[in-house]
């Protein structure tokens, strides 16, 4: 069974700052905001929502299609996942730009600013999203504007049931598109924000939402994430890493895990326990796309 993951492929230029941006920043000057910051370890890795949800789904014995775009820059990025096994049928390079980039830069306390140039990703929508029959399952991740429209009418005009997940690309759409997906879809996950923002413009509440697909989780960070399905929620407790390395990822390691149980035919819940064990696990080792899952209890 195959999945096809649209959504972004990118390069992620990862920065450690050994501070606290609380304690640089003034929130009295902000209107004359100024600051740089010391950042002594500088790492690039294989990033970008489609990668690391086909790397984890990948890890978890899954057959991932990303569908994607990479710019002039990305033979290293296809030649990684000729390595890892990753089709690449549906990831157009388009020579005329860069891949897209993020540069991510982290504090002692985890949290992130990152800056991201979208470059070939806006391009992602020339490819197509075909009714095949090994095309089991779908996620719309965040993506150009123009792709993630297409490519979830694509999934329902194929018959192919899948997961919209808007991440960082929610603020993109209004509150119609937004009802649109949500119609379109038959799961949704958003974390705790994104949740907040898409009942805000959709004017549904969680458990409306969630009478409106199969399902709908919301994660919540280090305090695991909300189950809803059919009006009703059920808490999953996290679980605690290893230790606390590198945020970058965790989330599209969850989602990878996600698609594994759907495509198992599990419950929502038991996906939603998977993610957990899998995101822990990630967020212990440093990239989106450098952790195995050697002894994982599923």
């Amino acid at each position: 069974m195959a999945a096809v993951i649209c959504g972004s492929l990118a390069f992620d230029n990862i920065m450690n700052f050994e501070g606290r941006f609380g304690e640089q920043i003034l929130p009295d000057q902000l209107h004359i905001l100024n600051v740089s910051f010391l950042v002594p370890s500088l790492r690039r890795d294989f990033g970008g929502c489609a990668g690391n949800i086909a790397y984890a789904l990948k890890l978890l014995g899954g057959e991932p299609l990303p569908m994607g775009a990479i710019g002039s820059d990305g033979g290293d990025y296809l030649q990684r996942f000729d390595q890892l096994g990753i089709s690449t049928e549906f990831v157009l390079r388009a020579e005329d730009t860069y891949t897209a980039q993020a540069m991510i830069m982290t504090d002692r306390d985890n949290n992130q600013i990152t800056a991201f140039h979208p470059g070939a990703m806006m391009q992602a929508h020339q490819v197509k999203v075909p009714a095949r029959p090994d095309i089991k399952l779908g996620m719309i991740s965040p993506d150009g504007r123009d792709a993630m429209l297409q490519h979830a009418e694509q999934f329902q005009q194929a018959g192919i049931p899948f997961v919209f997940d808007p991440g960082q690309g929610l603020p993109m759409f209004d509150g119609w598109e937004l009802a649109h997906f949500v119609e379109q879809a038959t799961w949704v996950t958003v974390n705790d924000y994104e949740g907040k923002m898409l009942s805000e413009r959709t004017g549904w509440s969680a458990a409306e939402i969630s009478r409106r697909v199969r399902g709908l989780v919301v994660t919540l960070g280090g305090d695991g994430c909300e189950v809803w399905v059919d009006g009703e929620v059920t808490l999953v407790p996290p679980e605690q890493p290893a230790a606390i390395v590198d945020p970058t990822g965790c989330g599209d390691a969850w989602r990878g895990a996600l698609l594994h149980g759907l495509e198992q035919g599990w419950t929502l819940t038991r996906c939603a326990q998977l993610g957990n064990k899998v995101g822990a696990i990630k967020i212990a080792s440093r990239g989106p796309q450098n952790y195995t899952l050697d002894g994982l209890k599923r």
